[in-house]
């Protein structure tokens, strides 16, 4: 990277590419992840000096007191009229590495989103319970959880307390007040904060990530006594997430926590984003389960809760849906190539017959109004 290029000048022109993530480490020039690809957005490698530069520009001197105590921090950035950024900053091999992720100053629509707006807002509505993001790291999560608590926001007078690391969305009060603290600045833990925010007269707690048995269960014991509670987990789709939700506690608390859970949950979303067939971008592929009292049941019960998928097929009446459903949606609408779907598929198998029941439903539909029209 040139002399003469300011972090800010790089940061500006990745954002104007469409960058999602930023890549700064030494010996690599700075790459940027665009519809999912590293690219790169120079010439010249980065070196050790220029990552350390970097390093202390990003950083407050508390923060970078504390990186150099742990090696690793997370952090927030904010470039004026540009973007925030979610970073991540490290030492690999005695230099420093960084990664930021681009976080818009704007707060995506539902359907712009790809989200189903109705089924989106109907959770919103809940006074009580755990509404889960799940996916895998850039699946779009965050985003997700910024458009949940931007409609309860624009919609509720409530009292709304975020719990982050960091801080990525920032939410400006409209009918509700919203509460955002970050871990490291406002708060030390997740624990901590959860506990006092009991203690604040909150309507809806966002908790960043569900991370350990901890803080399971302060969110179950939350939506127990009239709270909504929003959260992520890194699970692909809605069976391994009750099973890692379960998981969290040893086994002599499981059967407990299964029915305290079933008794909570309002519905989990699990979401990926595919390359889309013409190359312009991303689409969202969403696997959608709402807690119907038969999933309330299945979760409750171990020996049932693999047949929860079975349920999810069989209701989508209610807006439930598979993620493999949803994949020949997409592709059957041409935003995402057969390939892609079929790599995706959680059962390649169920995939493929679910596009040859479609295709035969759809002939014999066409064959019947061939008939009436003759």
């Amino acid at each position: 990277m040139a002399q003469t290029l300011t972090i800010v000048d790089l940061l500006r022109t990745m954002v104007a590419r469409g960058v999602s993530d930023v890549h700064l480490q030494v010996g690599s020039p700075p790459m940027g992840r665009v519809h999912g690809t590293l690219i790169a957005f120079h010439t010249e490698a980065l070196k050790p000096d220029q990552t350390k530069i970097i390093g202390r520009t990003l950083l407050t001197a508390e923060q970078w007191e504390e990186f150099e105590y742990r090696h690793e921090l997370d952090f927030a950035y904010l470039v004026p009229n540009v973007a925030r950024f979610r970073c991540n900053i490290f030492r690999q091999r005695g230099s420093i590495g960084l990664v930021m992720r681009v976080i818009p100053d704007a707060i995506a629509s539902f359907e712009s989103l790809g989200l189903p707006g109705n089924l989106m807002e109907d959770f919103c509505g809940k006074e009580r319970g755990i509404i889960l993001t799940t996916g895998p790291t850039g699946s779009g999560k965050s985003t997700t959880m910024a458009a949940l608590i931007d409609q309860i926001n624009r919609t509720y007078a409530h009292n709304i307390i975020t719990i982050e690391d960091p801080i990525e969305y920032l939410h400006r009060n409209q009918r509700s007040l919203v509460v955002q603290r970050e871990v490291g600045s406002d708060t030390s833990d997740f624990k901590s904060a959860l506990k006092y925010a009991m203690r604040q007269d909150p309507d809806v707690i966002m908790i960043g990530e569900m991370r350990d048995k901890e803080t399971v269960e302060a969110a179950i014991t939350a939506a127990q006594t009239g709270h909504l509670v929003l959260s992520t987990l890194h699970t692909q789709d809605a069976v391994r997430t009750v099973n890692r939700i379960i998981d969290f506690f040893p086994p002599h608390e499981r059967d407990q926590i299964r029915i305290l859970f079933a008794e909570s949950l309002v519905g989990v979303l699990s979401q990926r984003l595919l390359p889309r067939a013409d190359g312009s971008g991303r689409v969202l592929a969403l696997e959608v389960m709402i807690n119907t009292p038969l999933i309330r049941d299945y979760i409750k019960d171990e020996t049932k809760t693999p047949l929860i998928k079975d349920a999810m097929l069989e209701d989508n009446m209610r807006g439930m849906r598979t993620f493999d459903q949803h994949l020949v949606d997409l592709y059957n609408g041409g935003l995402i190539s057969y390939e892609e779907a079929l790599s995706t598929a959680t059962s390649p198998h169920e995939f493929k017959l679910m596009l040859t029941r479609g295709s035969t439903a759809a002939n014999a539909h066409t064959e019947k109004e061939n008939f009436r029209i003759a």
